[in-house]
């Protein structure tokens, strides 16, 4: 499995606030997009995220973002290392992502970018 990078999530009480200062830390602009009921907001590492607190209560539960060749392939890999995959490979606006808890417990959203 190639891991091409990880972002940061971090959950905000309001984006149209946040965005600024990580495009000013980051040099770069926010790419928006809603999933659910949470606005998300793409910025280099970082991934901001406002919603509704019981929705954002679950996604803090994951660790990172991982970046990845193909969400396929982290699949085989991660069920082959014991991993329990929580929810996917689905699509997603950009790609697939999926959801593993590694034998250590702790969560980490796999994603790639198809198309």
């Amino acid at each position: 499995m190639e891991i091409l990078g990880a972002s940061l999530r971090i959950c905000v009480d309001d984006l149209d606030t946040a965005i600024p200062f990580y495009e000013c830390l980051t040099g770069g602009t926010a790419l928006r997009f809603g999933r659910g009921g949470v606005q998300v907001a793409a910025i280099g590492s970082f991934l901001l995220m406002s919603g509704p607190e019981a929705e954002l209560e679950v996604l803090r539960k994951v660790a990172a973002t991982i970046a990845v060749k193909d969400v396929t392939e982290a699949h085989r890999l991660l069920t082959g290392l014991g991993a329990r995959i929580i929810a996917g490979p689905v699509p997603t606006p950009a790609g697939r992502n999926l959801l593993a808890m590694h034998p250590d417990g702790s969560i980490f959203e796999y994603v790639d970018q198809t198309g």
